[in-house]
């Protein structure tokens, strides 16, 4: 049986990748404790197109 808790599947998208206008879109997916965090999530991760470590941000 599947364990029921407040842990939730995000998306983080890159902030600036929008901004620059380069072509393709940096996406991670990670999980959350819906309870201990209710906010967006924020976290800097590498961003391939840019080649650099960039901010990303919760989606939906």
């Amino acid at each position: 049986m599947a364990k029921k808790g407040n842990r939730v599947q995000v998306i983080l998208e890159c902030t600036e990748q929008k901004e620059s206008g380069v072509a393709g879109m940096s996406r991670y997916v990670t999980t959350k404790n819906k309870k201990n965090t209710p906010d967006r999530l924020e976290r800097k991760k590498y961003n391939p197109y840019l080649k650099k470590v960039t901010v990303h941000r919760e989606i939906k």
